[in-house]
C-alpha cells in the first residue's frame, strides 16, 4: 500500500481508503455485518488506514467503530454531520441555522462518538456544503472548540453531488482541511478548478464515487436490476443502465482493454492526479478489498491513456 499526505494536515493516508456507506445495511441491499467486519479487517491487514463513514449510513459508524477498536493499528476514521434540516444536497439560499448551527454539530458528533465507541474522529465533515456559508454562522468557532477538546483532528466537507466549484471559496479561505468530492472517468470537472485550488492551499482531497456507484465496473448493462429497496434502482432507472453500458463500451474500445479492466482503469485514473489524497471505493466483501487494494502499486496510467480518457467526460446527474 502506498500513502499520500492529506493536504497540509501532516497525516498520511492510504491511497485506497474504505468507503463505508455500503456496509451500513441501509441504502445498499445485500451487506451482512459478518462479511463487512471481515472486509474491514482485511483492508487494514492490507494497509488501508483511512475509513470514511457517516451518521446517515445506517449501522456503518457502529460497525467501523467495532473493528477499529479491535485493532492495534492506527486507523484514521472520518465521519459526517448530516444537515439539521435533512436535505441533500443543500439548495441555494439556506440559512446556516437550518443546516449546521453549532449546537447541532456538537450534538451530532457526540452521537457518532457514542455509536462508534471511539474517543475522537480524525476528520469531521459536513455532509453537504454551500459556499454561501463561508464567513457566516458559528460553525467555525464550534469546529475550533471541538479540535481544542481533542474530539476531532481535522475539519472537512463533502461537496454537493457534481458541484465541485461550490467549495472553492471555502478552500481558498483556509478554514477547511479536506474536501470530499465526486471525481471519476465520467465527471472529470473537479480537475478543472477544484483540484488545482486544493493543491495550492494544502487541502486534502478525498474522492468518492470513483466507480460511479457501480457504473464503472463493467457490470451495469441494459438488463441490470437491483434488489427491492436498493437505492440504485433510482440511480440506474429507466434507460440509464443502457447509457452507461454504451459509454463504458466506448472507453474499453478506445483504450483497447477488456471490460473486466474498466474498474481498475477508473481507480488508476483518479490516482493519476497528484492532488488526490485517497480514493474511497465502497467495499462490502473481502474479494472487493483485495481487488481494489492491489491497485496501490505505483503504476499510473500513461499520458496517452489519460489523453484518451479526457475525451470521455460525461456531465450528468443521476442523483436527481
Amino acid at each position: 500500500m502506498r500513502y499520500r499526505e492529506l493536504g497540509r494536515s501532516g497525516l498520511s493516508v492510504s491511497e485506497i481508503g474504505y468507503g463505508a456507506w455500503g456496509i451500513g445495511e441501509s441504502s445498499w441491499v445485500g451487506a451482512t455485518e459478518d462479511e463487512s467486519v471481515r472486509a474491514l479487517h482485511r483492508a487494514i491487514d492490507l494497509g488501508v488506514n483511512f475509513i470514511d463513514t457517516a451518521r446517515g449510513y445506517g449501522e456503518s459508524e457502529r460497525i467501523v467503530g467495532r473493528v477499529v477498536r479491535e485493532r492495534a493499528d492506527e486507523v484514521l476514521v472520518a465521519t459526517k454531520v448530516p444537515p439539521k434540516n435533512g436535505t441533500w444536497p443543500a439548495p441555494d439560499g439556506l440559512d446556516l441555522a437550518e443546516t449546521f448551527p453549532g449546537e447541532h454539530i456538537r450534538a451530532s458528533l457526540e452521537t457518532s462518538l457514542r455509536t462508534s465507541g471511539l474517543d475522537h474522529f480524525d476528520v469531521l465533515q459536513f455532509h453537504v456544503w454551500s459556499d454561501e456559508w463561508v464567513g457566516r454562522g458559528d460553525w467555525l468557532e464550534t469546529i475550533a472548540a471541538l479540535k481544542q477538546e481533542g474530539k476531532i483532528r481535522l475539519f472537512g466537507v463533502s461537496i454537493n453531488d457534481h458541484q465541485p466549484d461550490n467549495a472553492l471559496a471555502l478552500v481558498r479561505s483556509g478554514a477547511v482541511d479536506s474536501v470530499q468530492v465526486i471525481y471519476n472517468l465520467f465527471d472529470q470537472a473537479p480537475a478543472d478548478t477544484l483540484l488545482p485550488a486544493c493543491e495550492e492551499h494544502g487541502v486534502g482531497v478525498i474522492v468518492r464515487v470513483a466507480l460511479d456507484e457501480g457504473g464503472l465496473t463493467g457490470r451495469i448493462t441494459a438488463g441490470t436490476t437491483f434488489p427491492e429497496g436498493d437505492w440504485r434502482n433510482r440511480y440506474f432507472r429507466d434507460d440509464r443502465p443502457a447509457q452507461v453500458e454504451q459509454r463504458v463500451a466506448a472507453i474499453v474500445a478506445d483504450l483497447g482493454i477488456t471490460p473486466d479492466e474498466i474498474a481498475e482503469t477508473a481507480l488508476r485514473f483518479v490516482l493519476s492526479s497528484p492532488a488526490v489524497s485517497t480514493v474511497i471505493p465502497g467495499m462490502r466483501t473481502v474479494r472487493n478489498v483485495e481487488r481494489n487494494t492491489a491497485l496501490s502499486d505505483g503504476r499510473p496510467l500513461t499520458a496517452d491513456q489519460l489523453a484518451v480518457l479526457a475525451k470521455h467526460r460525461w456531465q450528468r446527474n443521476f442523483y436527481s
